[in-house]
């Protein structure tokens, strides 16, 4: 019962805390979990040519859904 202005601002700031702090790990108990995974380098394949090529290592976000919004889900 919240106007859309004052729903979008308690979004918009929620997503700006789980992105300053994503690499402290950010739990939304109920929710989930956010984090940062390490990906290791890895070889590829262009679709196009066929030729292989080196994909770097890189960090990911990762989010693991909680029971809440698990069983939500169901």
């Amino acid at each position: 019962k919240l106007p859309k202005s004052e729903v979008a601002e308690v979004v918009n700031t929620s997503i700006e805390v789980v992105t300053k702090n994503i690499n402290k790990g950010v739990v939304l108990t109920g929710f989930g979990t956010f984090s940062v995974s390490k990906r290791k380098a890895r070889t590829g394949r262009n679709p196009k040519t066929g030729e292989a090529i080196k994909i770097p290592a890189t960090k990911v976000p990762r989010f693991k859904a909680g029971k809440t919004l698990k069983d939500a889900v169901k």
